[in-house]
């Protein structure tokens, strides 16, 4: 009987570790960290910012905290807050937390070995310079009109999303930046940046920055077309590009909060 009881403890004890990898693995699917992502976004970027590194001395896209954190560190973090910080607790379920500690993990197991520091000043030169990208884009408010406002772009994208936008735009066009072709009866056609869309209307921002609204019924054809937005990647160097990701990541309206958090 001993020898039993010895042997269940070795087989329990040896079975632990593979039990707790399977508890971690349960959140690592590519739908838990997209699930992770969208939670991440719904709560977390306001003050971590999309790259995790508002926050003085922490960086979730290079798996820097203030102290060595395990997973359920994190979580319990992620669902009670820190006293007398400005992190906050939070009603996500112990699952939800899981999710978005995936999802912080895979920020820094998927960066780059090699990364460009850039420069803010300098990306800002080439982004209304050499990358002319003002004939098309404003910043709050300056600039053409063409595209998108870029004024929160780093609020609201990360910068690896940020670069594959400058060296591949047609990979990862977000739904409120595309642009549309609607052909007239007459033959006349007309493109631009799709602002509405509905069972009855169309309306898109001109070439020429002219508002345009247009009846379905009155159309030949109409749908939507690749985005405009050039590639970088043959016309900026790699120096410029990592510029300009760090200029566009600068582009915040919200501020972070004082020093504290995770």
């Amino acid at each position: 009987m001993r020898h039993l009881v010895t042997g269940f403890a070795l087989a329990s004890a040896l079975l632990a570790p593979c039990a707790a990898s399977v508890a971690r693995a349960q959140h690592e699917t590519a739908q838990d960290l997209l699930d992770g992502q969208r939670a991440y976004a719904e709560r977390c970027v306001t003050c971590h910012g999309p790259n995790g590194d508002l926050i003085p001395n922490i960086n979730f896209s290079a798996g820097q905290f203030r102290r060595p954190m395990t997973d359920a560190d994190l979580s319990r973090i992620i669902r009670q807050g820190i006293p007398n910080t400005p992190m906050p607790a939070s009603n996500v379920s112990d699952a939800q937390a899981g999710q978005i500690v995936a999802y912080l993990r895979s920020l820094a197991a998927g960066k780059s070995a090699v990364v460009i520091k850039g420069d803010d000043a300098r990306g800002k030169a080439v982004f209304n310079g050499k990358g002319n990208c003002t004939s098309c884009h404003s910043v709050a408010g300056v600039g053409a009109r063409k595209a998108p406002d870029l004024g929160n772009v780093g609020q609201a994208r990360r910068a690896p999303e940020l670069e594959r936008a400058l060296l591949d735009p047609q990979a990862d066009v977000q739904p409120n930046h595309r642009y549309y072709r609607v052909v007239l009866n007459d033959g006349t056609t007309v493109t631009g940046w799709l602002l509405g869309y509905d069972t009855f209307n169309i309306r898109l921002l001109d070439g020429k920055e002219q508002l345009r609204s247009f009846v379905k019924s009155d159309l030949r054809s109409h749908g939507f077309i690749e985005s405009p937005m050039p590639s970088y990647k043959n016309t900026l160097t790699p120096q410029e590009i990592a510029d300009v990701v760090s200029y566009l990541s600068s582009l915040r309206t919200t501020q972070a909060p004082p020093a504290g958090g995770r």
